[in-house]
């Protein structure tokens, strides 16, 4: 069985207007997304701004209210018993995107990785400031910080700190929202291996949230691609990279910039490939509304959302 298991997911927002502010009709920001993630493993979610994956990681920790579907972790109903569950709570927690906004410029270290222990465990000073010492540890931060506070700390360490809260009750679902888009270049690849790292030592599974190929390659086994609120293609990261379908998913790889001198002509022709495709072929992979028809199998691992044949 599946640790974390989404069927049939739809998020949607009211639109009001009118002096009442009455409901005239909802934004449809996920619709339909259904996937699963085994023990252990990482899940990317790709797309671009408003695609919805970020409204979908949200779902799963418990801050979107769900329009229907359903999210099941270890085979309990998330969206019905993490309120009453406390384990449930522990075991599923959040790497938010922006380490400078995330964290509260006002608190010492201490106290921000401190709080998740305050709400579920009951510790002693003493007890608590060594495991929160013992946490900065395993992220590669000194134990002597935890009487600093964020504005002393470089973004690759706030993210660190980050990570190091995310972990402290000991979860096994972590769900990382775009967790090194603000980080500088350099700095992204030593939170993405520290990740990796980390993940092995505690076993962790990731929902890994990103709009960059490049790093969902790197971090991934599974990925779905999302494009205004549903799925154009999902399947395992070769699938994916060596045998894409839908144009959007094409698109997105003849995104990715080129690392490779040697192999500047050949992107270049595949780039002019899909824009081509796309102009002439547009009506193959979206529908009236520029919508992305439902998933079709086309291996046992590789889905793709094309139009019912017949």
């Amino acid at each position: 069985m599946a640790l974390l298991e989404v069927e049939g997911l739809k998020i949607h927002f009211p639109i009001r207007g009118g002096l009442l502010k009455r409901e005239i009709g909802s934004v449809k920001a996920v619709d339909d997304v259904s996937f699963s993630i085994e023990e252990g493993q990482t899940y990317g979610l790709v797309g671009e701004s408003g695609s919805g994956k970020t409204t979908t990681g949200r779902a799963v920790i418990g801050l979107n209210h769900v329009t229907a579907g359903k999210i099941l972790f270890n085979g309990k109903d998330l969206t019905r018993e993490r309120r009453k569950d406390r384990q449930l709570q522990r075991d599923v927690q959040m790497i938010f995107q922006d380490p400078y906004s995330s964290l509260n410029p006002k608190k010492r270290v201490l106290d921000i990785i401190a709080e998740p222990l305050r709400n579920y465990e009951r510790l002693t000073v003493a007890e608590e400031k060594r495991q929160v010492a013992s946490l900065l540890e395993k992220v590669g931060l000194s134990p002597e910080s935890i009487h600093k506070y964020p504005h002393e700390f470089s973004g690759g360490q706030r993210q660190r700190i980050g990570i190091a809260r995310a972990i402290a009750l000991k979860p096994k679902l972590i769900i990382a929202d775009e967790p090194v888009s603000a980080l500088d270049v350099s700095v992204q690849a030593q939170v993405l291996n520290f990740m990796q790292e980390i993940q092995k030592e505690l076993n962790l599974t990731y929902l890994f949230i990103s709009h960059d190929l490049g790093i969902i390659r790197h971090m991934c086994n599974q990925i779905g691609i999302m494009y205004k609120g549903r799925y154009v293609e999902q399947g395992t990261t070769d699938d994916i990279f060596e045998n894409p379908q839908h144009i959007y998913t094409k698109r997105l790889i003849a995104a990715i910039p080129d690392m490779d001198p040697t192999k500047r002509e050949e992107m270049n022709a595949f780039r002019q490939q899909i824009k081509s495709e796309y102009e002439n072929s547009y009506r193959n992979f979206f529908d009236e509304e520029g919508l992305a028809y439902s998933l079709q199998s086309i291996s046992d691992t590789h889905r793709v959302a094309l139009p019912q044949k017949g």
